[in-house]
């Protein structure tokens, strides 16, 4: 099964296995941020504050079940979209560093972060059956597949 993101470079579409995986990350990052010159121009969110969620796809013959991590991220403020074959999944982590009357701040690594992941699968979903639920940070969605997206055999004459 192949699995594309949208305006992916090629070299977005490397996934280090597990051995490598920190020094994967890395490189990773240096190569998009490298290739990519509108990165963080304009707008609110820049490249570093969008975040694409790690997924498992499984497949059997009724549908597909994914899981994306979506850390810190609330239900409603989780939007999936599936257009045919092409499944978007966006949420956005609203925990922003809150400053109370008469407290300073003096170290804070926690901001508010974009998850953005699109991916296509092998044949069509059948979205009006989609079911999607939010458990300890993990988002499930079971989407069926369509029926009738099997190929059709032309007959010769």
């Amino acid at each position: 099964m192949n699995l594309i993101r949208r305006n992916a470079s090629p070299l977005s579409a490397w996934r280090p296995g597990s051995v490598e995986d920190q020094f994967g990350r890395i490189v990773q990052n240096m190569f998009q941020e490298m290739l990519s010159p509108f990165g963080g121009a304009g707008g609110g969110w820049s490249a570093e504050d969008t975040i694409s969620p790690r997924i498992n796809v499984r497949e059997n013959d009724k549908g597909y079940d994914i899981e994306a991590e979506m850390p810190g991220v609330k239900k409603e403020d989780i939007k999936v979209s599936i257009e045919h074959d092409r499944v978007t999944i966006e949420g956005e982590c609203r925990t922003a560093n809150e400053q109370r009357e008469g407290e300073n701040v003096v170290y804070s690594e926690r901001s508010a972060r974009k998850f953005l992941r699109s991916f296509m699968l092998p044949t069509e979903v059948d979205d009006a059956t989609a079911q999607a639920r939010l458990e300890d940070g993990i988002l499930h969605l079971t989407l069926p597949k369509k029926q009738g997206a099997e190929a059709r055999r032309l007959t010769i004459q």
